[in-house]
């Protein structure tokens, strides 16, 4: 099994600090009915993420990265196998027990944004909280604040039409970390910004969740996005190649 190392970066995080949560893959398997052929996405992949440790996992298109994350977030289950958070096999989870868990412990962050249009950057980043039915007058303080953090509070009546793609992803990494989730999950964070805002968004996705103890999986094609991981592994043709810590 692949037990991936974390760098010096977190050795300042004292262990009273770490709230993330673990994650173990044991012989996962993954694999698709396609016509008459069978399409193996993983393949017998074993992996643990300790908690705090923000991985990044890197690969070509069809690499398996995708269905990894998936799988991890209980959105899809494999064919066998089995996966552990904090030590706990999700394989017999029912699928309001997995929803649960999503909705308390695991924070999402797209390529692609995900904002809803008509709702404003400070509701966008506040909609975990909304969805829990909490009221406005307890929500806005903790959004505000993030938003002063990650230089928003002059956009927080703006809408998503009115924001760049760098002040969108922001607004969806607050939206990931408002409910304080133990785990993050990152499918190609940066595929929609150029290099020098992706570089801004990584830098801060990094040192917020190293301040909060959170575990990171990200998914990326790109090598220098991946050079933000306390540790790294490569996938290719659902198997993972080779790993390194940083």
């Amino acid at each position: 099994m692949l037990e991936t190392v974390a760098s010096k970066s977190r050795e300042s995080v004292g262990e009273n600090q770490i709230r993330g949560c673990e994650v173990r893959l044991d012989q996962i398997r993954k694999q698709y009915t396609q016509g008459k052929e069978q399409l193996v996405a993983l393949n017998n992949v074993s992996l643990k993420v300790k908690a705090g440790e923000f991985l990044a996992v890197m690969g070509a298109s069809g690499s398996g990265k995708s269905t990894l994350l998936n799988l991890v977030a209980g959105l899809d289950k494999p064919s066998q196998g089995d996966i552990f958070l904090n030590g706990q096999s999700i394989s017999s989870w029912k699928d309001n027990q997995l929803t649960l868990f999503r909705r308390r412990e695991i924070g999402f962050i797209f390529q692609l944004f995900n904002l809803i249009p008509t709702l404003s950057a400070e509701e966008n980043a506040a909609l975990p909280l909304l969805m829990a039915g909490q009221p406005r007058s307890a929500w806005k303080p903790q959004v505000n604040a993030w938003l002063k953090q990650v230089g928003l509070e002059n956009r927080r009546n703006h809408y998503p039409a009115e924001l760049s793609g760098g002040q969108m992803q922001r607004i969806a990494i607050i939206r990931a970390l408002i409910h304080k989730p133990s785990l993050i999950l990152a499918d190609e964070p940066t595929g929609d910004l150029d290099s020098k805002t992706g570089e801004k968004m990584l830098f801060k996705l990094k040192e917020i969740t190293e301040d909060l103890g959170v575990t990171v999986i990200m998914v990326t094609h790109d090598p220098m996005v991946a050079a933000y991981g306390h540790a790294l592994i490569t996938m290719k043709d659902g198997r993972i190649l080779d790993s390194a810590a940083r």
